[in-house]
């Protein structure tokens, strides 16, 4: 014998009953099968209760339509002769339905004994219609299901609800068919078995019937690892211990009614879960089968929202008896129904999770019964979080596997996830913890990743600046995707874009190959502040903001982002060179809030020098001394300069080649040389800010303050002369030109120097960088660090490996 149940979806309409027919029809030996009401029916007769009790006439047309939505459903169902005949089955319950709704109206009031009869009038519709459709035998659940009114619920007599099922099983067919959610108490009075209760129905009548299997159809594939609605990776379990699917359904997985599990446990029956509109799926099976240790250490996630938490502190509380009695007693009396539970070892707090709708009637049946203590300020008065969530992970391979809590908790913090109250019971079956609602989304999605797909590891980018280096990026990107998630495990996922005016956004992600030509077509009005708020709110696990501009606003978004758990990577200087204050919070935010803040091709493009130097200073050395030449474009000049190739024909030659800056005045002024160099300064302990370095500018300071970009590439042509002579008279000497940084003494010096074929600089070709580090280690030889200092190419490579390693990969 197999039992069968189908839920409101599931017989929602006449074609999705004709699926069910097909199901049933398709399994082979003796059925019993269970429906519940027309999908939303239950909740219309609960409503149009509700209206006749106010007096409101419009109680009757809702009635006509729940009649007329049945009478559709027949119509569609069966042949012109079989119609009258399906509705004269009908008709005693319709009746009766009006006649109660109208007296209802008339007198202004809906009696416990009323309600229950019209709540459970779905079933009895359904089931009649759906009984003749499919052949099956019709049994009133009401005669069978008997239930007795305690703790302010209808509570299932077992025993006689079980004598009087054995009793009807010899009558019952191949196919028979119950209404489930209905019942009667000792007086035959209709009653009912609260929302849910087709499944427990069903469970009843499959441990009574001592069934082979009891099988839940539904609209889902079976238990998801967490709800499809807010994770799109989320996939079917295949199997579930009874324990294990009890604690899924508790926290808000809504596949099946937790006491629907407790018959079936008893008699030791396998429950699957199905799907009526996918009945190929494999589903899930609930079973007592021993847990495999090589299975994932959790098996699902789940989550309940629209909860407040509850605390009751005090120091009269510690070492006092009865407290904790006083409390729930004081809640049940109320009928407040707990969700979760915490206590301060020092029981100095107990807190408690409700639903949100029961907050205010907590608050006062706790505050009525410790009113003694709170006037004598023993206990302070009870204090409720509101918008809060209970998140659970439920899985029996967590029992004695140490690292588990720590995974979960160091997932959800380091993305910003604040967490309430944590419970877990002593079966290490559960652990539950409570978060603000707003940051349910980003909580589910990072212990998602975490344990379902461990395997990866993703990252979420927003990035700003759409110019050569961010496009480079952008392609680096969709070239690398596949080897870094094969390689690495890491997959890389665009998630926003902003340009200079309009900016263009996807949670689940947008296509790197495309996204500059898309945000042109379809981006949306921004401004960078537009944009982070944007960022902020869609409060996306592992978010990481790239910014490939040389904006000074956007490095003002930092701050904020950081704050809110974004790590940050920036190929944008500023933000490192600006006040030391604002560049020590940056770095201080970043380490309390366990994200990265990356500025890697601040100094050397896509050269590594930071690295090196935090390597050198977390290991415990001091840095003396730094010589570097760190700009590209500087040194691409002085090496370029020749009898033929003039200073203004260079300059120009490295705008074209985009080694410099769209105004080279900005490389030539030494500014983007003192920015770098106060940032290895920083980097290296030293404590400067931008007016401690002395500067001199690559050509005369009246040259870089002219009002034009056109004005000075035409008057530095004046300098022509002057550099070419230098350069000779260097050449005789066997010496070169170079723009050199120099940190010696805690004193910064950024300036043209002269260096002979013995110097380390004398070689340096092209755009190449070169920086010198004298340490208490590295004191008669130096740390070099040498190669290629410009150009979008190696900039967008530079940035692409700091993004990587905010993976940690």
């Amino acid at each position: 014998m197999q039992v069968l149940k189908f839920g409101g979806t599931s017989v929602g309409s006449a074609d999705n009953i004709q699926k069910v027919k097909e199901i049933v029809s398709s399994i082979q030996g003796q059925k019993v099968v269970v429906v519940s009401a027309v999908g939303g029916i239950t909740d219309r007769l609960i409503s149009m209760a509700r209206t006749a009790e106010q007096g409101d006439k419009t109680c009757f047309e809702n009635l006509q339509s729940i009649i007329d939505n049945h009478f559709e459903i027949i119509d569609h169902l069966f042949q012109p002769i079989e119609k009258d005949e399906v509705i004269k089955l009908i008709e005693p319950d319709i009746e009766e339905l009006k006649i109660i709704i109208k007296g209802v109206f008339l007198i202004r009031e809906l009696s416990r004994k009323s309600f229950e009869s019209l709540s459970g009038m779905g079933e009895r519709l359904s089931s009649k219609i759906i009984a003749r459709y499919i052949g099956a035998k019709w049994f009133d659940s009401r005669n069978y299901i008997k239930t007795n009114f305690e703790f302010g619920r209808n509570q299932v007599i077992t025993d006689e609800t079980n004598k009087l099922l054995s009793e009807v099983k010899p009558e019952m067919g191949n196919c028979s068919l119950f209404p489930g959610f209905i019942s009667s108490n000792k007086k035959s009075e209709n009653t009912t078995l609260g929302r849910g209760g087709s499944d427990y129905t069903a469970a009843l009548l499959a441990a009574a019937f001592k069934a082979d299997n009891l099988q839940i159809w539904t609209d889902v594939d079976g238990f998801m690892t967490a709800d499809p609605r807010v994770i799109s990776r989320a996939y079917c379990i295949d199997k579930l211990s009874y324990a294990e699917a009890m604690e899924l359904s508790h926290f808000g997985a809504k596949v099946i009614y937790p006491p629907t599990i407790i018959p079936a446990f008893q008699s030791n029956i396998p429950i699957w879960i199905k799907n009526t509109f996918n009945p190929m799926a494999q589903g899930t099976l609930i079973n007592n089968e021993k847990v495999d240790i090589k299975e994932r250490q959790i098996k699902g996630i789940s989550s309940i929202k629209e909860v407040s938490l509850l605390t009751l502190q005090g120091i009269g509380m510690v070492g006092v008896t009865g407290i904790s009695m006083r409390l729930f007693t004081a809640l049940a009396a109320n009928d407040v129904n707990i969700i979760l539970i915490s206590q301060a070892s020092s029981e100095n707090s107990i807190s408690v999770v409700i639903g949100a709708d029961q907050s205010s009637i907590a608050r006062n049946a706790i505050e009525h019964e410790f009113r003694r203590e709170i006037a004598q300020n023993h206990i302070s008065p009870v204090t409720i979080d509101e918008n809060m969530a209970v998140v659970a992970i439920v899985g029996e391979n967590m029992k004695h596997t140490t690292g588990i809590a720590g995974q979960l908790f160091n997932s959800v913090g380091k993305n910003g996830v604040n967490i309430y109250a944590i419970a877990q019971g002593a079966s290490e079956l559960n652990i539950s913890f409570v978060i603000k609602e707003k940051d349910i989304r980003k909580a589910l999605n990072v212990i998602h990743e975490a344990f379902f797909l461990s395997d990866y590891s993703r990252l979420n980018l927003f990035l700003a600046g759409k110019g050569t280096v961010g496009s480079k990026l952008l392609n680096k990107v969709v070239s690398q995707a596949r080897k870094l998630k094969d390689e690495n495990n890491l997959m890389i996922r665009l998630v926003g874009v902003a340009g200079s005016s309009n900016m263009l956004l996807e949670r689940e992600g947008l296509n790197a190959a495309t996204v500059i030509e898309d945000l042109d077509n379809v981006g949306e009005p921004c401004t960078i502040e537009s944009f982070r708020d944007r960022i902020i709110e869609m409060n996306v696990a592992n978010s990481v903001f790239v910014d490939c501009t040389a904006s000074e606003q956007v490095a003002s978004v930092y701050q904020s982002l950081l704050d809110a758990n974004v790590s940050v990577v920036t190929a944008n200087k500023i933000a490192s060179s600006s006040s030391y204050a604002a560049y020590s919070k940056l770095k201080a935010t970043a380490r309390e809030k366990g994200v990265k803040f990356f500025f890697e091709t601040n100094v050397g493009a896509g050269l590594p020098v930071i690295a090196p130097i935090n390597d050198l200073v977390k290991s415990g050395d001091k840095i003396e001394r730094l010589e570097a030449v760190l700009s590209g474009t500087l040194n691409f000049i002085v090496n370029t300069l020749s009898e033929d190739n003039p200073l203004s024909d260079v300059i120009s030659e490295a705008k074209a080649k985009g080694f410099s800056e769209p105004d080279p005045r900005v490389d030539l002024s030494g500014t983007d040389v003192v920015r770098k160099l106060l940032i290895l300064a920083r980097e290296s302990g030293y404590v400067l800010e931008q007016e401690d370095v002395e500067v001199e500018p690559f050509v005369p300071a009246e040259y870089l303050d002219l009002p034009s970009l056109d004005a000075f590439m035409d008057k530095v042509k004046d300098l022509n002369p002057v550099f070419e002579n230098q350069r000779k008279n260097l050449a005789i000497e066997g010496k070169r030109l170079r723009y050199a940084a120099r940190l010696s003494e805690g004193k910064a010096k950024v300036g043209l120097i002269e260096v002979d074929s013995k110097h380390p600089f004398y070689d340096l070709e092209g755009s190449n960088n070169i920086i010198l580090v004298w340490s208490e280690n590295y004191n008669e030889h130096p740390l070099q660090v040498k190669g290629y200092g410009a150009g979008a190419d190696v900039t967008a490579a530079g940035v692409f490996a700091d993004i990587i390693k905010v993976a940690n990969v």
